[in-house]
């Protein structure tokens, strides 16, 4: 059994991680942190997961790298906000803790790009060139072998997901993208806010973060890096009347045979197990609490354009599932674990 912690298990993606590691085989949680709800249990701070084995009696201990180291954990997963992950992220790999971050922090192989899109001075840039992006259907080897994971957003997610291989392969013009994404409310983390509120979010839908998302920054990092040269999107994000779940369309010109669109999509996730390519157009209530993201392509002959579709849960695939995939590459146990 693999010791882990969890530094911030209150949130949103806290909580699922929680559940999840709860269940997993080859997994013992000896760690949860908070700084709100210190000394408190987490079956009573997250009622979902009261009298759950391995978890729901666990004491929330203080969010301080001191608790962490003590506790024996090998493995820290940091689900904190961008800008507070990294002031563990340093001395817990510094102290020779495998983490996996769940927040931006790590994500961007340039610190000016990250002073660019999120308005602050990264706080350790040096670990940049240790961290490996956390998309296992992109990254697995590098992750397998890293020590500091940065696992993907979730926007970017599903948008990696279809436009990566069609990048590779040269199959779809890299100047002529546009992404069009709805997420759940829950995608904003559990805070008040009035533009969160029930009565603003139900029955509406808004966009917003325009025209430069901060998930921008990953999504063209890691397409260029899939094309070869430099990639820049359009990116529009909407905030959808529904709690969980990521919505992607996706518009590009195709270039050369159209029929090698979708048999590249289907080649490349064939024996992937959380990536299901499919001519049924995703939908997210089919995805909701699960690490799969569905894929579909339409080719638009009359226009001239490629459609690619994208649905994921935001809270599984796209942030506590994908970390935990990531944490299963790198401790060497079944890529699946404790997510089937």
């Amino acid at each position: 059994m693999v010791s882990v912690a969890i530094v911030g298990a209150n949130g949103y993606s806290g909580e699922e991680l929680c559940r999840i590691l709860a269940g997993h085989p080859g997994v013992r949680v000896v760690a949860v942190t908070s700084r709100q709800h210190v000394g408190k249990s987490v079956g009573e701070v997250l009622p979902r997961l009261a009298g759950h084995p391995g978890v729901g009696d666990l004491k929330f201990g203080a969010s301080e790298v001191d608790v962490v180291l003590d506790s024996g954990a090998e493995f820290v997963f940091l689900a904190l906000p961008h800008g507070l992950a990294v002031e563990f992220a340093k001395p817990l790999f510094l102290a020779g803790r495998r983490v996996v971050d769940l927040s931006a922090d790590f994500r961007l192989r340039s610190a000016d790009i990250y002073r660019e899109f999120y308005g602050v001075e990264h706080g350790a840039p040096e670990l940049l060139k240790e961290a490996v992006f956390g998309l296992p259907e992109l990254h697995r080897e590098e992750i397998a072998g890293a020590r500091l994971v940065a696992s993907a957003g979730c926007y970017p997610t599903g948008i990696l997901l279809a436009l990566a291989p069609l990048l590779r392969e040269g199959l779809v013009d890299a100047g002529s993208i546009i992404v069009s994404s709805a997420s759940g409310v829950s995608g904003a983390g559990r805070k008040a806010e009035a533009a969160l509120l029930y009565s603003e979010c139900n029955e509406s839908l808004r966009a917003y973060g325009l025209p430069k998302h901060r998930h921008l920054s990953e999504i063209e990092q890691e397409l260029s890096i899939a094309a070869g040269k430099s990639v820049v999107v359009t990116f529009a994000p909407h905030l959808a009347p529904m709690t969980r779940g990521i919505h992607t369309t996706i518009f590009a010109r195709p270039l050369g045979d159209l029929g090698k669109i979708a048999s590249c999509l289907e080649a490349t996730y064939l024996r992937e197990t959380f990536v299901r390519f499919s001519d049924t157009l995703p939908d997210t209530r089919n995805v909701s609490g699960t690490n799969f993201c569905d894929l579909a392509v339409r080719v638009d002959a009359r226009t001239g354009r490629v459609i690619l579709l994208a649905a994921i849960d935001n809270l599984v695939k796209g942030a506590s599932g994908q970390a935990v995939q990531n944490f299963n590459l790198m401790s060497g146990l079944s890529e699946s674990a404790g997510l089937l």
